[in-house]
């Protein structure tokens, strides 16, 4: 079973939404994520898919040509199944999906999927450790 984690002060709705995406993941690559964090706020929707990526993709993704195989091959997954996410989307907010973008980061197999309403979207995936501050 996937690791649930919402971000969410409405933790229902985020891990309504995380278990979706994760069926999504697993239904379009046979392999689920091992975690999926869920952050909604206002106009936005980030939902990253931890460990997503399978051993074949993470094996591939060891060269700059397989990685950008890789990250293509999702983007065009993303797209493909973008309609029936965004009826998901709604029948769990409530609210239509404007926009959408996924970005794949080949190094650590993580997926990171970007709803949103109209609003400009920058997302930071950060190092699991904290690193000392200098100074």
């Amino acid at each position: 079973m996937n690791q649930i984690k919402p971000n969410d002060t409405d933790s229902k709705t985020a891990e309504q939404l995380a278990r979706v995406v994760s069926r999504f993941q697993e239904q379009r690559t046979g392999h689920a994520p091992k975690a999926v964090t869920v952050i909604l706020s206002e106009d936005t929707l980030v939902v990253t898919l931890h460990e997503a990526l399978t051993p074949a993709e993470r094996a591939l993704s060891q060269n700059p040509e397989g990685a950008a195989q890789v990250q293509d091959f999702h983007r065009q997954l993303f797209a493909n199944s973008m309609d029936e996410l965004r009826q998901e989307i709604k029948r769990i907010t409530g609210r239509q999906v404007r926009e959408a973008a996924a970005e794949v980061e080949t190094a650590t197999g993580t997926v990171v999927h970007a709803f949103t309403t109209g609003a400009m979207v920058q997302v930071f995936l950060l190092n699991p450790e904290a690193v000392p501050s200098m100074g």
